[in-house]
Order: structure tokens, then sequence, then C-alpha cells
């Protein structure tokens, strides 16, 4: 005779049964901050802690306590003043000098068919990994004063030296500053034609419109933001740019970070170089802001046939 075994009431837990394994517990898992204290630790010691010793130093006394006094004293000395003329001088006609050519470049490489072309964006794409100084070589072989250009005219005129000597003058930096940083101002560019519709430019060619005119009033409002972004990153580059001007050999050419070159290393006076470099940082910093600004406006992408970068 089978015997049926009633079902637990309701809402009572049955037990596990005999000689079976509890359920596992779930692994313990470290909060997520835990993991970000290790990076955060060694950029501060790496990063962090040098910049706060330079702006300590440029704001400490000599008997101890802060004072603005250096700040007074570098600021209001003409070789700051000077260094500073200098570096925007440079820093903004090479801006602008980048942004024309630029446009220009990355115009004939997005619109014009040609043979290369993608071969000429992967070029410019490779051409920012370039070193600033090795540009500057280059142009030095060409037109530094035992240059290709100063040597031929030499030889052909029978003259002691060339007429050529730019490259001593802000103008020769300012050269090879358009030369080495207008591919930083090609690269958004080419982006933001990718995302434009084709459509209206043949609309507006359909219509009779002149490719100036296209440019105008298509292709110029859909790139002012990648124009602004990459003005303001060359703007700030070319306000710390080091190499370009050492390598040139253009001693009257004193800019802020040889300021805070000659301060620091050749005249062992680091509390000026401190000062100096706290303002040029203070002023990229700046900038930097204006560039990560100009970038957020960069538009999404939208429908249409895109052209080429």
């Amino acid at each position: 005779m089978n015997v049926r075994t009633a079902p637990p009431p309701a809402g009572t837990a049955s037990a596990p049964p005999a000689g079976g394994d509890a359920p596992a517990r779930a692994p313990r898992t470290l909060p997520v901050w835990v993991w970000a204290v290790p990076p955060v630790v060694l950029l501060a010691l790496v990063f962090l802690y040098p910049l706060v010793l330079v702006a300590l130093e440029s704001v400490t006394a000599p008997g101890g306590g802060l004072t603005l006094a250096h700040h007074a004293d570098v600021l209001g000395s003409e070789s700051f003043r000077s260094a500073l003329a200098t570096t925007v001088f440079i820093a903004v006609t090479a801006t602008l000098g980048c942004l024309v050519l630029g446009f220009l470049l990355a115009l004939v490489v997005a619109f014009v068919p040609f043979p290369g072309s993608g071969a000429t964006a992967r070029f410019i794409d490779t051409y920012l990994s370039f070193p600033s100084f090795l540009i500057t070589l280059a142009l030095l072989f060409l037109y530094g004063t035992v240059g290709v250009a100063n040597g031929a005219w030499t030889e052909v005129t029978g003259a002691g030296t060339g007429p050529i000597s730019f490259l001593a003058t802000p103008w020769g930096v300012i050269l090879a500053e358009i030369t080495y940083f207008t591919p930083f101002v090609m690269r958004p560019l080419l982006a933001a034609f990718a995302q434009l519709d084709t459509a209206q430019i043949e609309v507006a060619s359909s219509l009779g419109a002149r490719p100036l005119r296209i440019v105008r009033a298509v292709i110029l409002p859909e790139a002012l933001p990648a124009l602004a972004a990459g003005g303001a990153l060359v703007l700030v580059l070319c306000l710390n740019e080091f190499a370009i001007v050492l390598f040139t050999g253009a001693k009257d050419v004193v800019t802020l970070p040889m300021l805070v070159y000659s301060a620091a290393i050749l005249e062992a006076d680091y509390t000026t170089a401190c000062v100096v470099a706290t303002v040029n940082a203070a002023l990229s910093v700046s900038l930097y802001l204006v560039y990560r600004a100009a970038t957020a406006r960069l538009r999404a992408p939208s429908g249409g046939r895109r052209a080429r970068a």
C-alpha cells in the first residue's frame, strides 16, 4: 500500500537535501574607487608634485613664507615683456598661417579628386608623429647659412656668403612652425569635411554657384568649429614650442620657453624660471580650455553622402 506524503505548508522554506552542498556565496568585489587610487597616486607623484614644487618656488620668500614679489619683479622686467611679446607674435602669426594653409590643403585633399588623395590623407596622420626638430633641420638644410640655396648662390656668383639668412629671425621660426603644425589643423578639418553632406554642394553647384561661393556659403560654416579647434591647439603648441626656436639658431629670438631655459640652465636662477614657467602654464591652460570648448561644438555626423577624408 503506497502512502503519499503531504506537501509542506505554503510559506515554509524547504530544508536542503541531506548530504547536499549549501549554495555558493557570490564573490566579494572591491569598490570601484579602490582601483582608481593607484593611477591617481602615480599621476600625483609623477606629474602634479613637480608642478606644485614649481608653483611654490615662484611664491616662496627667501626667508620663508609666501610672497608675490618675485612675480612683480619678473613681470615688470623688460626681458619678460619682450619675451612675452615675441612669443605671442610668433604664436599668433604661425597659427594664422596654419589656418589659411591648412584650410586650403584640406579642401584640395577632401574635394578635389586626384590620384593618391587617400595616401596623402594617411601621410598627414604619419606626419603628426614627426619630431619638430626634424622639420627644422630640413629647413636648415635647404635655407641655412650653408644650405642648398645659399650654396647654389655662392657657386653661381662666387660670393662668400649667400643672401638667405631669414631662418635666424622670427620669420624663420614662423616658417618652421607653419611647416610643422599645419597638419594639426588639417586633421580636424578633414574629419569635419567627412561629415559634410555633399548633396548641399551639388545643389549649390546646380543652381549656378561658383566654387568660391560654395566654399564661403556651404563649406566654411561647417568647418568653423574644426578651424577653431585646430587653431586653438596650434596656438597652445606654438606658445610652448622650444625645439624649433633652439634648432633654428635664432639667438635674438627669445620666447617664454627660451627665457625659462636661459634662467634655469644658463643662469641657475630657478626662481625666475619658475615664475616664467608658471605664467606660461597659465596661458597654456587657458588656451587649452578654449580648445576643449571648440572641440565640444563639433557637430554630430549627419546623413547623406560624405566627402573624402
